[in-house]
């Protein structure tokens, strides 16, 4: 991929941050990493308001790219476009269609996928969300940010099981997937995920034995460290937390030691537990990721 192209696709990732309510990967036991937001989420209510001078200047940008897509469907320069002034609009319906477009015409960029499944939840079309997922999958198995999506649409529709065995599926496969692609499964960010899905519904024993296994198997990782510490602090046991905290800050590659510190200097109160809330409409407290060692492309 060119370096443009990746600026770019950072651009609207970015602008999909004030624009799309993305899947439930906040928080993570609480509140605890919410400085840590992926570039594909977004929460509500986080668009900028624009003056009218700059709506209406998006407005007929949008327009203009519009006219040039009736003449060149295919035109991504026109595609783009329209997808960042109708992003900056904050119409997510808008975005949807040329979302399409480029996740088609894009098949190695999963990106697309990703932002018009989250564009497709917003706006109610659960199914066409996990369609959209499901796609990226279906070439990409090991996308995290699918599979974490997918996962989170089953637990907002109370289909635990579903999500635990999609993220047992995948690891299971990983094998056979990475021989025939080295590294197309991370297999420890799979399982750090399956960890999270454990504890969105308490399942906090589960979720403790996939991280001793990962600090067993991956002593220099820093997350698994840190997520057996922040489950311990939330159950009221700070003595064994601490030795773990210290561990993290330790491991923890310098873009993210910071942030370890600051975690491991919070309040040694207990907090509560993330839950999912059978026959809620919103979407469900799914914990966010720990942060990894590098920034995905």
């Amino acid at each position: 991929m060119s370096q443009k192209r990746r600026v770019w696709i950072k651009v609207v990732l970015g602008l999909a941050v004030l624009a799309l309510v993305g899947v439930s990967i906040i928080p993570l036991l609480g509140t605890v990493l919410e400085s840590n937001q992926p570039s594909a989420v977004a929460t509500p209510n986080t668009q900028p308001s624009l003056s009218t001078e700059q709506q209406t200047q998006l407005e007929d940008q949008a327009k203009g790219y519009q006219l040039v897509l009736q003449r060149e469907p295919q035109n991504q320069t026109a595609l783009r476009g329209l997808l960042e002034a109708k992003l900056r609009l904050g119409d997510v319906q808008g975005a949807i269609a040329p979302l399409e477009a480029l996740a088609e015409l894009n098949p190695d960029q999963p990106e697309f996928g990703v932002l018009l499944a989250q564009a497709k939840e917003q706006t109610g079309d659960r199914e066409g969300a996990a369609q959209a997922y499901r796609q990226i999958l279906a070439s990409q198995p090991g996308d995290i940010n699918a599979l974490k999506g997918l996962a989170a649409l089953y637990i907002q529709q109370n289909r635990p099981e579903a999500a635990i065995g999609l993220l047992q599926d995948t690891i299971k496969n990983a094998g056979q997937q990475n021989q025939t692609q080295p590294g197309r499964v991370d297999v420890s960010s799979v399982q750090l995920l399956l960890g999270e899905v454990y504890l969105s519904q308490q399942r906090f024993t589960e979720a403790l034995t996939i991280y001793d296994q990962l600090i067993e198997e991956n002593p220099q990782d820093f997350r698994p460290v840190l997520a057996k510490a922040l489950i311990l602090r939330q159950q009221g046991k700070t003595e064994e937390a601490k030795p773990l905290f210290t561990t993290a800050v330790s491991l923890a590659p310098q873009e993210h030691k910071d942030q370890v510190k600051q975690l491991a200097t919070l309040s040694e109160q207990p907090t509560p537990a993330p839950t999912a809330s059978p026959g809620n409409n919103e979407t469900p407290d799914f914990p966010e990721p720990l942060p990894e060692g590098e920034e995905s492309p």
